[in-house]
């Protein structure tokens, strides 16, 4: 604590002080190299410094600005605030914040965090940003720390994003369709599925602009009397000569498809990824349908109208050839944006998919339609494995397609379903459940099947189930070579790993020893199996003999490590509280093995 250390001569250098002018004061109090403490201590000093510090509006807004600076934003540069108020109750909320994160480790450590579990920050008084920030703030600590902090701030941090984000996607669906901007809802899908990046609508427009800009230019060079260059971005003008509107198109494939080297993503179709705009724009690789996104808001920007069709298996764009709009189908052009731009017509359409398609699938659809067909695929993503971030991507797609049709019953079902497998949150199924048999009692019976598993599943949580606790000094663990914290790579696969669990020998069931081949090993099933995380995202369950130290010992970058640990020292990972409670022999032995192995500690 600097404390009043700053000014050297005692009561005689603060008497000098408070003769100075206050305008002249508030700048000394503004100097870097004070904090929060310092500023406090001078209030306490004498009535003019308290009055200077505390009224004045300027100091504590540069103590704010000071430790907080990505939160000025949210302040108007015109409006009156009270700043040494709102310092304040950021440094309150941050230390709730920091009380609520410690308890999560003892509360869920054997578990996934319940929707309930959040209530504690939920129920917080201040902003939503002061939150938010304070979770940030631990993120951002020292990289081999608080892993276990990071790792519950990281789950804070994901619920209360997609908190927010659903109320804003709630707010933009009850827009009039007519005023629904398709790349708004957009990005709101990828902000929800990815609640951690740095997305944001304006930096997506600020992209796309640039890319406007781009095609302007190749306007310029070859037609510089084009309307469409003077044309203000996101404007109502619309291009009306079908010539000018082809020369619009032209200097956007070149653009887009030959300047910029966007192209649809053959090679890796299925990731998620080429779902997001934001991925889509910086990677410039991705499915027909964000890549017409792209390209039919280029073309708005441009003054030429491009309408969405979800076409069956390839989504398009249309073109319309006639000045007033037309119903048939073969009045418009039809345009593939994951093929460079192509255009075709309604017969060779057909083509891109091998089959016959009824006219129906010609016609423009609106916004919603477009998110729905977004979020679908997103669905059928999450279906095809069977692994953490998978059941994610299912989660989220659910809950975005409820939030268009809260009442569609096969989509709840599903959400049921998947909340009872995963057991995080069994009140949730039955609020699901109930859901169901007011919209549609005919499922009375499968529900009524839900209920019973489900309250059987909230007897078991209300248990209270002591962990297992496992010592190397047991008689039946005593061929267990390696403890919980070692990076290891395996001999076989060759991938890097850390232990966080181990037993005896293996407790996996025939069917999965079949399928994996633990009986072909030298040592077979009886011999420790090792849990360990994964340096490519999964958890596996490994033989000892498989298993060496990693010559060469790394960070392992799993979202699940500050599950189990609290830091990683170069070497090894540390354990946390409630993993250490459950192998307690293990820190001293991985300490020995380091120091064996590596020659420190």
């Amino acid at each position: 604590m600097a404390e009043l250390a700053v000014w050297p001569g005692g009561e005689g250098a603060m008497g000098g002080l408070t003769g100075l002018p206050e305008e002249l004061l508030e700048q000394i109090f503004c100097c870097p190299l004070l904090n929060h403490v310092d500023v406090v201590s001078v209030c306490l000093t004498c009535k003019k410094l308290h009055e200077v510090c505390q009224a004045r509006s300027a100091v504590w807004k540069h103590q704010f600005r000071q430790r907080w600076p990505t939160l000025i934003k949210y302040y108007s540069t015109t409006g009156s605030h009270n700043w040494w108020e709102e310092y304040r109750i950021r440094h309150s909320v941050g230390g709730q914040v920091q009380r609520i994160v410690d308890t999560f480790s003892k509360r869920f450590f054997t578990k996934e965090v319940p929707v309930d579990g959040f209530k504690d920050i939920e129920a917080l008084g201040g902003s939503f940003h002061f939150v938010a920030d304070e979770l940030m703030s631990i993120l951002n600590m020292d990289g081999r720390k608080y892993l276990t902090w990071k790792f519950y701030s990281r789950k804070l941090l994901c619920f209360l994003r997609q908190q927010d984000i659903m109320e804003k996607l709630k707010e933009f669906l009850t827009t009039p369709p007519e005023h629904q901007k398709l790349i708004e809802g957009v990005v709101l899908v990828d902000q929800y599925c990815n609640p951690l990046a740095d997305t944001s609508l304006e930096n997506v427009l600020l992209q796309l602009n640039c890319i406007t800009e781009e095609v302007k230019k190749m306007l310029c060079l070859k037609h510089s009397s084009h309307p469409s260059i003077t044309a203000e971005r996101d404007g109502e003008m619309c291009i009306d000569d079908l010539g000018q509107q082809q020369q619009v198109l032209d200097a956007m494939n070149c653009v887009l498809y030959k300047q910029l080297k966007f192209k649809g993503n053959e090679d890796d179709y299925y990731n998620p990824m080429n779902s997001y705009i934001c991925q889509v724009l910086t990677q410039k690789k991705g499915i027909p349908i964000t890549l017409c996104v792209i390209y039919s808001t280029i073309g708005k920007n441009l003054g030429l109208r491009l309408e969405p069709v979800s076409f069956p298996s390839h989504f398009l764009l249309r073109w319309c050839q006639k000045l007033d709009g037309s119903t048939d189908i073969l009045d418009y052009v039809y345009i593939d944006a994951f093929d460079n731009g192509k255009s075709c017509t309604a017969k060779e359409c057909e083509y891109l998919i091998g089959q016959k398609v009824a006219s129906k699938f010609y016609s423009s659809v609106t916004t919603k339609d477009v998110l729905f067909r977004m979020i679908t695929n997103l669905f059928h993503l999450g279906k095809r494995e069977g692994s953490d971030q998978s059941y994610q991507l299912l989660r989220n797609a659910l809950d975005l397609y409820l939030t268009l049709a809260p009442d569609d019953v096969q989509y709840l079902m599903l959400q049921a379903r998947l909340y009872f497998h995963l057991g995080i949150n069994p009140e949730k199924v039955l609020d699901i459940l109930q859901h169901i048999q007011a919209v549609d009692p005919s499922q009375h019976g499968v529900v009524g099947h839900l209920v019973q598993l489900t309250m059987e599943q909230i007897a078991r949580k209300n248990q209270t189930t002591e962990v297992a606790v496992k010592r190397h000094t047991d008689e039946k663990h005593r061929k267990i070579e390696f403890s919980v914290g070692l990076i290891m790579k395996h001999k076989r696969y060759g991938y890097n790993c850390v232990i966080y669990g181990w037993d005896p020998k293996c407790m996996m069931g025939l069917d999965w020893m079949r399928t994996m081949g633990v009986h072909n090993l030298p040592h077979g099933p009886d011999q420790p199996f090792y849990n360990v995380l994964v340096q490519d995202g999964s958890c596996r369950y490994a033989a000892q003999e498989n298993l060496i130290c990693n010559a060469s010992p790394l960070e392992i970058s799993h979202e699940e490590v500050g599950r189990y640990f609290s830091e990683f020292s170069g070497t090894h990972y540390i354990a946390n509280e409630e993993l250490q409670i459950q192998y307690p022999d293990d820190m001293v032995l991985t300490s020995q093995l380091v120091e064996k192995v590596y020659g420190h500690s």
